[in-house]
């Protein structure tokens, strides 16, 4: 064993291990935390892989941008605990069950039969002119641009939905309604009053 398969392992195993911490966290700040690792730990193997666009494309964005905006809208929402673990203690069936087929279509795909050294070659090594950006974009652009343009639209949904739940109608928030503000009339704003005098009064 060699030191490449070493390193593969060790970040092999920090990216399992801090995905099921993740996943069984009880704190969303700590499961945010968990994932930020295993970001960097996909991201190391990445490198290995020799895609270092994609790692440092998934540290920048993903770690350095989408993390943040997760951590803010997790104490933003001010989920209840209580609530929350009561829904998932009524889902879990579900999720489970849901979670099974996905793992077992994962291994139908992405299995040895599919993906095995005795299916594929193992990839070869490029020189130090080999640029990776150049090949990426020519197959993002040409065979994938279809592709790329739906992940752009659902992103944009994505960031619709976030901006509607953080701005939820309170009943103690003040607003400022400018059609309103608009239609009113000088007799809306004052009243006039006409008040005898007490001298009058008495006579």
């Amino acid at each position: 064993m060699n030191s490449e398969q070493i390193i593969f392992y060790i970040f092999s195993f920090w990216f399992i291990a801090s995905s099921l911490a993740m996943i069984f966290s009880r704190n969303a700040a700590k499961a945010v935390l968990f994932l930020i690792l295993a970001f960097f730990s996909a991201a190391s193997i990445w490198l290995l892989l020799e895609a270092e666009f994609l790692a440092i494309t998934l540290i920048l964005v993903y770690v350095g941008a989408v993390m943040v905006l997760f951590l803010f809208v997790i104490k933003m929402l001010n989920i209840d605990k209580s609530t929350l673990r009561a829904k998932f203690a009524g889902y879990l069936p579900l999720g489970l069950l849901v979670a099974a087929i996905i793992v077992t279509e994962m291994a139908m795909v992405l299995g040895y039969n599919q993906f095995g050294l005795g299916v594929m070659a193992a990839p070869a090594r490029h020189g130090a002119d080999y640029s990776n950006i150049t090949v990426l974009a020519l197959q993002l652009y040409t065979d994938y641009i279809y592709s790329f343009e739906l992940a752009a639209v659902l992103l944009l949904i994505a960031i619709i939905a976030a901006i509607t739940l953080v701005h939820r109608k309170e009943v103690n928030r003040k607003g400022q309604s400018i059609s309103e503000q608009v239609k009113v009339q000088a007799k809306d704003r004052v009243r006039l009053v006409s008040i005898t005098p007490k001298n009058k009064e008495n006579k």
